[in-house]
């Protein structure tokens, strides 16, 4: 698809105008999401709408890297661990999971941008204020649809500043999740390997 020509916004006379990239009549496809020039970085497609997100706060940018590190321990060789990697789920529709888990023969280099759905494992959010309906409605449903086997939704604890890990398993009738267990200071699953993190470890962060 070619891109529609960008918008520019009104602004100050001295200061510099916003350029926004207009949409087509039938919204983005997941194509754009990797073509439009200047998008900000972890640009989402959601429903064909580009989502910008917030300035990373530190509990989210702490979470991930606890997570990546617990999840690649005893990584079984099948499986790779990867970061704010775009999954496409439909033509429409390409989210950003912070954390994925997913099969080995998905990588393909260093130039990659994106896994397909059917190559994801794992996918987890970690929830920020600007994202709470994304991560605890959307994503999840959209994952679920799409064949994704587990989910996490990690939450902030506002007790301990520790995150909480909520664990989702898909059920294959329904493509819907079904709540596995919520987990504080430890999560230890044998899905979709077995994994142990020790939560608490977020204190040295």
């Amino acid at each position: 698809m070619t891109a529609e020509p960008l918008y520019e916004a009104a602004a100050p006379h001295d200061e510099p105008a916003s350029r926004w990239p207009v949409p087509p009549p039938d919204g983005w496809r997941v194509d754009d999401l990797f073509t439009l020039p200047d998008l900000p970085p972890h640009t989402e497609l959601i429903d064909g709408s580009l989502v910008f997100v917030s300035p990373q706060r530190r509990f989210h940018a702490n979470v991930i890297d606890l997570l990546v590190g617990g999840l690649r321990q005893n990584l079984p060789p099948e499986f790779r661990v990867s970061r704010e990697m775009t999954v496409v789920l439909d033509k429409r529709n390409g989210p950003e999971p912070d954390v994925s888990v997913i099969l080995a023969d998905a990588v393909t280099g260093p130039g990659q941008t994106s896994y397909q759905a059917s190559d994801v494992v794992l996918a987890v959010e970690v929830v920020s204020p600007d994202s709470e309906s994304r991560d605890r409605t959307t994503k999840p449903h959209k994952y679920a649809r799409a064949g994704i086997e587990n989910f996490w939704r990690v939450e902030e604890n506002g007790h301990t500043g520790r995150p909480v890990v909520h664990v989702y398993e898909l059920d294959p009738v329904t493509r819907t999740y079904v709540h596995a267990g919520m987990h504080r200071d430890r999560i230890t699953v044998a899905k979709p390997y077995p994994v142990d993190i020790d939560l608490t470890d977020i204190d040295q962060y």
